[in-house]
């Protein structure tokens, strides 16, 4: 069905409730209709942008179906997650699932195998192969400046004890593998690859380079300035912390990309630094 929509469209527009769809729709210069929590995007994924021409759907799990209906997408793009939306999503328009982060995969082909599969949907297969061979220039690039580092352990914070760890099967670990820099979380992870800790697990790494990813949630910053638990970290206590900018941590090749250029922009700005003090 969804393929017989693409040929008869004209000029099709794209309707997404996931933001990992999202961003991967606008690196392919796809017409994109709606995004849902266009604001929480933002505050997360930050780049790439969503067009101001692009209309706010509402809640990703509580999609304003009304509106929806109204802009008359010609599919509209989820993750396996909302698969329990399609019933009522398959009303308005040809609905189509788009895994990633599966289990026992290798994340770093998921992205591109995602990217081109978005690309032969919306009819931008060349850009969706301009964007791999990019991310893979850009990466090449940028591991050329990377200096020996300690390994890093790369958080997010949900509220002011409790972190996401990233290590396998997450795009963060993913660029540390292309970059060849050692990730210091070996635990388990789940399929989104990431391990819920509280920051007392994070003393067991001690000569970690502690790498801390944006947004904190609200009042976490003034929290941390008061906890003494977080202040006598080894790395906090030595000064070893680099705070990044958001970066969407279950993202494709747009966050990808810019996780690798802030990542490496960041330890550059340390070891430059380090030099200046010695």
């Amino acid at each position: 069905m969804l393929a017989s929509t693409l040929g008869s469209a004209a000029s099709p527009q794209w309707a997404t409730l996931d933001w990992t769809l999202a961003e991967t729709l606008i690196a392919l210069d796809a017409p994109l209709r709606g995004v849902a929590q266009i604001d929480a995007y933002h505050a997360w994924v930050d780049k790439p942008r969503i067009p101001d021409t692009a209309v706010d759907l509402g809640l990703r799990t509580q999609p304003n179906l009304e509106l929806l209906a109204d802009l008359a997408p010609d599919a509209i793009f989820i993750s396996p997650m909302f698969s329990y939306l399609t019933p009522r999503l398959s009303r308005i328009a040809p609905v189509e699932a788009l895994p990633l982060y599966q289990a026992d995969s290798d994340t770093w082909q998921e992205m591109q195998t995602l990217t081109r599969k978005l690309g032969e949907r919306v009819d931008r297969k060349a850009q969706a192969e301009a964007l791999i061979a990019d991310t893979k220039s850009l990466i090449h690039r940028l591991k050329s400046r990377v200096s020996p580092t300690a390994p890093l352990l790369m958080v997010q914070f949900m509220d002011e004890r409790h972190v996401r760890v990233f290590g396998e099967n997450g795009l963060y670990h993913a660029v540390l593998e292309q970059l060849g820099i050692d990730n210091a979380w070996q635990a388990p992870t789940n399929a989104w690859g990431f391990s819920l800790v509280g920051i007392e697990a994070l003393a067991a790494y001690p000569d970690a380079q502690l790498v801390v990813v944006d947004p904190l949630p609200v009042g976490v910053e003034a929290s941390l300035a008061e906890s003494g638990l977080w202040q006598q970290l080894p790395s906090v206590r030595e000064g070893r912390v680099i705070t990044l900018p958001p970066v969407w941590s279950f993202g494709a090749l747009p966050s990808a990309q810019r996780f690798a250029r802030t990542l490496v922009s960041a330890l550059e700005a340390r070891h430059d630094g380090d030099i200046d003090d010695n």
